[in-house]
């Protein structure tokens, strides 16, 4: 269930849906729910699965055992290349969070953190943005900048497949929640964490308002690389249920979960959400828990702070010409919601004056409040399941409007 809460208006509009993936609410689909685990544990760093998913889901990047190699957070549905199935397009995405992309976000820069190259990103992005009549965006107009690591215009790390997907979802949310923003792609030279760590470094220093990092790993260092007042950084919660992880977990960062996001004609939003089965949530406890963060079920940084639309059945449009198929789409995972977060910063325009995640647990924040879903089992409930108030799968709820942020 979702509940719309608006300072503005003073009243709340109860929507409710469900949605399963693949099977049982409360577990990826195709993957059992985690065990139960005691009050304030550390919730798990589980390795994420190939087979965590319905037979149309699948990842779009290879994974490492190594916990300081992290891993891109895109899934695809591959029922839908080639537009056999249409995601949701900017105009709906904007609709269902109610946010004012027409007019806002000109002097804003989003920043976008990828590893490896993505040779078509110009040519993608602008197919992306035509297709949906969003202004132009390229480097010859000085909307666009694709740079390395180190902020050079070349020479690029190697090509890969699947961080070329990853990246052409985080251009085409940021181009669909901000089409006014500058974006700067940085691609790091590998998925080592001082790499794409790096990378972050190199996104601050050339001026970057908001900066999305759809990845994520099982270490326990890095913190630093991700500690810029005055910027906001967001980061994918993940992909595969129940479980913690870095860079989401650091608390310097916007934690970013997920949901199922789909039209419902009879509420007032026109819309509906629940937590989707496959985010990332849980209790970090290898690093501090933000001062603003209240809740007393984790003695450390609680995953997350807010969530957007990550559910593949629930997906959205995005154009690869990588994959093949026409270039066409379907895309989810929790790296479609941190790139629409940033963006939805960026709308708002106030990075600068703000501490992290902190404007997120504003009293009467402008967020709705998603009341129903789960990402496993665990105690306390609300790490793992979405219910009135703060919880761990969607925070403190998605976005409407940009007061929040």
């Amino acid at each position: 269930m979702g509940v719309r809460v608006n300072s503005a208006l003073g009243k709340a509009v109860a929507i409710a849906s469900l949605f399963v993936v693949g099977g049982c609410a409360g577990a990826p689909a195709g993957g059992a729910s985690p065990p139960l685990r005691a009050a304030g544990t550390q919730a798990p760093w589980r390795q994420p699965s190939a087979t965590a998913y319905a037979a149309n889901v699948r990842r779009a990047c290879d994974i490492s055992p190594d916990p300081d190699v992290v891993h891109c957070d895109a899934l695809v549905r591959t029922d839908a290349v080639g537009g056999r199935l249409a995601g949701y397009s900017p105009l709906k995405l904007q609709d269902a969070y109610d946010l004012p992309s027409e007019t806002n976000g000109s002097g804003q820069t989003v920043a976008l953190v990828d590893a490896f190259d993505d040779r078509d990103a110009e040519s993608d992005l602008g197919v992306y943005r035509s297709h949906y009549g969003l202004p132009a965006c390229t480097t010859s107009n000085g909307c666009f900048r694709k740079v390395n690591e180190m902020g050079q215009q070349g020479p690029y790390p190697k090509d890969n497949a699947g961080w070329a997907f990853e990246e052409s979802i985080d251009l085409d949310m940021v181009s669909a929640i901000c089409p006014n923003c500058h974006i700067i792609l940085v691609e790091a030279n590998s998925a080592a964490l001082a790499d794409v760590g790096t990378s972050v470094d190199t996104a601050v220093q050339l001026g970057a308002n908001a900066i999305s990092n759809s990845y994520g790993g099982g270490g326990n260092s890095g913190e630093q690389y991700y500690d810029h007042p005055g910027v906001i950084i967001t980061a994918s919660a993940g992909d595969n249920g129940y479980g913690v992880g870095i860079p989401a977990g650091f608390p310097t960062v916007v934690s970013v979960g997920g949901t199922s996001l789909s039209r419902a004609k009879h509420t007032s939003r026109r819309w509906t959400e629940t937590a989707w089965t496959g985010t990332g949530s849980g209790c970090e406890k290898k690093f501090a828990k933000p001062a603003w963060q209240t809740d007393t079920g984790c003695k450390g940084r609680t995953m997350n702070d807010v969530a957007a639309v990550a559910d593949p059945n629930t997906g959205v449009a995005v154009y690869d010409t990588e994959r093949g198929a026409g270039g066409w789409n379907l895309a989810g995972g929790t790296s479609v919601s941190s790139p629409i977060v940033a963006a939805a910063y960026a709308l708002a325009g106030n990075e600068s004056l703000l501490d992290a995640a902190q404007s997120l647990y504003v009293p009467g924040a402008s967020l709705w409040d998603i009341t129903s879903g789960s990402d496993g089992t665990c105690s306390p409930a609300y790490l793992c399941t979405a219910g009135t108030g703060y919880d761990g799968p969607t925070g403190n709820g998605t976005p409407n409007g940009v007061g929040a942020f």
